[in-house]
């Protein structure tokens, strides 16, 4: 419980989102932080500041003075006293403010005078977010420091579909958790795979596999969590990379995906190779649909070229390099072959003999075998789980 004892400010802003920040208050008090949270006088209009006070067990501030007793609220000492400042919801206006200096309100002041990590988790229709003079001063928001939460998509309350929609409250509180807990990875740049590629037979048809890229996506994030910078190559898969230390790479093929790995493992400290990448691809690519014209048809495939194996060659000695095998048959003398044949440090086998593992399950059964002959293995468990034991293993051998 890495917010065990921390001293944290809530900012909330005049977004039909403030009613998040109930709840997100309680579980930040879950946690074992302190809370004091500042509003904006709008913000008042959408919750009440009895409900935030008594689950913050602080009084609510909101002006710059205590309206009952005269006494000054203090922005200076309470950009001193936190921990963390977090804004949410930031609606677009009090975003925009904070990228120009405006210092009109509490919540402003006490920004610009903060000395601690400010987290802003923006909250507006997506015509909003997606405008121009919004991204803007996102853009100047990071650019000087601040960490972006970045928005949902879904139901807005305008009706509208898109992104937009603040973070929910237990996402941000385990963002807040990621960023406070101690990171072994810190300074580390890692390439990750993830997921199939397509082998096109023609521009409708093409050659794959059943990966969801759910394995490498939960690699990614958790690397990125214990302080990696991350460049996660990713094959066609519909799925979100949510840390901001993930640099997502799509490809299709697995001629594009063997590009963009071999152009960037030179600047990076190691890579695990978690997509599962065709082994052959089509000779020759229709340009028009094939049309059905007989009972058979016959593709000629020829063999893609091996990721694994070229990276294998040109790594250095300070890289590391993690691959996986799946197999059906002969499992662990096919994973430890491939292991040696491709200058891996260590090998992730799973089975497709085991129940709820490998692809398209939300579970995976692994086991890590490593060329000095130390081999671990694991119980089904998450893949998010999976991918944490995987990352420890990482941390033994870096």
């Amino acid at each position: 419980m890495a917010l065990q004892g921390k001293r944290i400010i809530l900012g909330v802003t005049g977004s039909i989102a403030a009613y998040k920040a109930a709840p997100l208050i309680r579980l930040l008090v879950k946690q074992g932080a302190e809370i004091k949270v500042v509003m904006t006088a709008l913000a008042k209009e959408f919750i009440t500041p009895l409900t935030l006070a008594t689950l913050a067990k602080n009084p609510i501030l909101v002006d710059f003075f205590d309206p009952t007793s005269g006494n000054w609220n203090s922005h200076v000492d309470l950009g001193l006293w936190a921990d963390a400042y977090l804004i949410a919801p930031a609606t677009a206006n009090t975003i925009g403010k904070m990228a120009t200096g405006v210092a009109d309100n509490l919540l402003l002041t006490t920004y610009l005078s903060a000395k601690c990590p400010v987290f802003v988790a923006p909250a507006m229709d997506l015509d909003m977010f997606a405008h121009p003079a919004t991204q803007r001063n996102i853009e100047t928001l990071k650019s000087i420091g601040n960490h972006i939460i970045e928005p949902a998509s879904g139901e807005l309350a305008s009706g509208l579909e898109g992104k937009g929609r603040m973070e929910e409250p237990e996402n941000i509180v385990q963002y807040l958790d990621n960023y406070f807990t101690d990171k072994p990875l810190l300074g580390k740049k890692i390439l990750i795979t993830a997921g199939p590629t397509y082998e096109k037979i023609d521009p409708v048809r093409f050659v794959s596999n059943y990966s969801t890229g759910k394995m490498g996506f939960a690699l990614a994030e958790v690397c990125a969590s214990q302080g990696a910078d991350v460049t996660l190559v990713a094959g066609p898969v519909q799925l979100r990379a949510k840390h901001p230390n993930i640099e997502r790479v799509d490809v299709e093929s697995a001629g594009e995906m063997y590009e963009a790995v071999m152009s960037r493992f030179y600047g990076v400290d190691g890579a695990v190779l978690c997509a599962a990448v065709a082994d052959f691809t089509p000779v020759e690519v229709a340009n028009l649909k094939v049309k059905r014209e007989k009972d058979n048809l016959t593709i000629e495939l020829k063999p893609t070229k091996d990721i694994a194996a070229s990276v294998g060659e040109m790594k250095r000695e300070s890289q590391f390099l993690v691959g996986f095998a799946l197999e059906t048959n002969d499992e662990e003398a096919n994973a430890l072959g491939k292991m040696e044949r491709k200058n891996l440090d260590f090998i992730v086998l799973n089975s497709l003999q085991d129940a709820q593992a490998g692809f398209g399950y939300d579970t995976n059964k692994i086991s890590i075998m490593h060329r000095s002959g130390i081999k671990r293995e694991y119980d089904l468990k998450s893949k998010q789980a999976v991918a944490e034991d995987i990352v420890a293993e990482i941390c033994q051998i870096i």
